[in-house]
């Protein structure tokens, strides 16, 4: 993604159609892995179509795995747990999904691992898995103990009891992957409760594991079987087009086959708490995930104040519900949330310098912001900064801004949903 790629956001009068999401991106990430140690072959029927599921396949190919991509399904030939050294730094590209809960499994192989991404990645913090790996027994050196790239001597396990201090499901998933291979049971308290798509991935693969509440505790030894399954449509992917419909009163979307989890549906709650008209159709359940259909219809837009365990439940999605902010009634305050600054971008900073670009006034504080509502937005020259979700959500807010915007580093969308661009404005009437 070298070339910076330049598009072009006209404003809309309305959003309608039908979506079709790709697959999950987290739970992309979970199952490819946990394929790769189980015995058997596990087909994944609607693979996530971003780099950062393909940096995790390639990832996995370099340890010895098999597989192969027919379409968007993706089989992956297990091997029971026991992966083979890489001859070359493995390359998680923008990927910190790969990386942190690729170092859990890496932790209790029996030899030396190298892992490394792109600029941005090398940014983002690691010391969150580094610290506990360690306590298992893993050797890791990094650049200044806390970034990437890193360097994994595995090692024989040992099970502990660990008080996660940041709310992070890739750092839970990556010990309870490393709590597989140890000795004895690992038992992991979150601060407060964050996407269990680890926990559900592991059951489905056939590990027993004990939850309550905020507390999920894992046996090492347990063996992985292969299992078939189709992914749900990533409801983070989805956020957009549910915004661009908010937009607009007189907006009707259907999003089918989308992912419902609990655990990620608190997106909707917000949507519908602003004005938009959200029912919810054809629920099923597969491997422990929820999904269904949602057909959406715009109305008009009043504020919130998203905080607390709404703020972790909503990490991925706040820039664009920050994009919309401007365009409701009361506007939108967002607290709690440093972990921002980490992320591809420093999406705090990035947020506020794109609305001020737009002529929107914003509030910028340590952990969050408050973008008031009744403001015009005008389009203005954005950038995304390297990130996929500033990319998309700045897309969105394009919509309903006076004058046409350009969106320098469109490409960065890549990462997560490549066809995001073309699907959106197939659904745009102007």
């Amino acid at each position: 993604m070298s070339e910076r790629k330049i598009v072009l956001i006209r404003p809309a009068k309305n959003v309608r159609g039908v979506v079709e999401l790709p697959g999950d991106k987290s739970i992309s990430h979970r199952y490819a892995m946990l394929g790769a140690l189980a015995e058997g072959t596990t087909e994944l029927e609607n693979f996530s179509t971003g780099a950062d599921c393909a940096s995790t396949l390639r990832c996995l190919r370099s340890l010895g795995v098999t597989w192969r991509q027919e379409g968007t399904t993706v089989l992956i030939e297990g091997r029971e747990q026991t992966l083979r050294a890489s001859l070359t730094p493995l390359d998680c590209g923008n990927s910190g999904s790969t990386m942190r809960m690729l170092s859990g499994i890496l932790a209790g192989q029996p030899f030396t691992s190298e892992l490394e991404g792109d600029g941005s990645l090398t940014r983002r913090p690691m010391a969150r898995i580094i610290q506990p790996l360690e306590r298992m027994g893993a050797q890791i050196q990094s650049s200044d103990g806390a970034r990437p790239p890193l360097r994994i001597q595995g090692a024989r396990l040992k099970a502990i009891d660990y008080q996660m201090p940041i709310a992070s499901a890739q750092v839970k998933t990556s010990l309870l992957f490393a709590g597989l291979s140890a000795e004895g049971v690992t038992r992991i308290e979150e601060p407060m409760q964050t996407r269990d798509h680890g926990e559900l991935a592991l059951q489905a693969f056939g590990a027993q594991l004990d939850r309550r509440m905020r507390e999920v505790s894992i046996g090492g030894g347990q063996k992985l079987r292969a299992i078939t399954a189709k992914i749900p449509g990533d409801i983070s992917s989805a956020a957009f087009f549910l915004c661009a419909a908010a937009l607009f009163p007189s907006s009707e979307l259907t999003l089918s086959g989308l992912l419902l989890n609990p655990t990620r549906a608190r997106l909707l709650d917000v949507l519908m708490g602003l004005g938009l008209r959200v029912h919810m159709g054809e629920l099923e359940e597969q491997h422990g995930e929820l999904l269904g259909t949602l057909r959406v219809e715009g109305g008009a837009l009043r504020g919130a104040r998203i905080v607390g365990a709404d703020t972790a439940a909503l990490i991925d999605e706040i820039p664009v519900l920050a994009a919309l902010a401007p365009y409701t009634s009361e506007g939108i305050e967002i607290r709690d949330a440093r972990e921002l600054r980490v992320k591809e971008s420093d999406r705090i900073r990035t947020v506020a310098t794109n609305l001020s670009r737009m002529g929107a006034r914003v509030e910028e504080f340590e952990d969050g912001l408050r973008i008031p509502g009744g403001q015009k937005l005008r389009g203005a020259s954005l950038d995304s900064f390297g990130d996929h979700r500033i990319a998309m959500a700045f897309a969105v807010a394009a919509l309903g801004a006076e004058g046409e915007t350009e969106i320098t580093g469109a490409e960065a969308a890549m990462i997560s949903y490549p066809d995001f661009f073309s699907v959106l404005e197939s659904l745009l009437e102007r």
